[in-house]
């Protein structure tokens, strides 16, 4: 399975802004940010193909999964 995997506002300072990761077994995004060293503290929102998703949802081939930091302003 490769899945396709995009970094959004400062989580783009740990990996490139999209990037390929696969596997031969299933992968759930809390998979993917232990994969890629991703401080797992800083992921606040997760999408999978544009839809909110949880981090311990399965992930199929192909699929996109999109990460972002918490979102501040003021």
């Amino acid at each position: 399975m490769t899945i396709t995997v995009k970094l959004f506002a400062t989580l783009r300072m740990y990996g490139e802004k999209e990037q390929k990761v696969a596997s031969e077994t299933s992968l759930t995004p809390s998979d993917i940010i232990d994969r890629l060293r991703l401080p797992g503290n800083e992921v606040a929102i997760v999408m999978i193909n544009g839809c909110h998703a949880l981090i311990d949802t399965a992930l199929n081939d192909g699929d996109v999964l999109s990460l972002f930091p918490a979102v501040g302003g003021g």
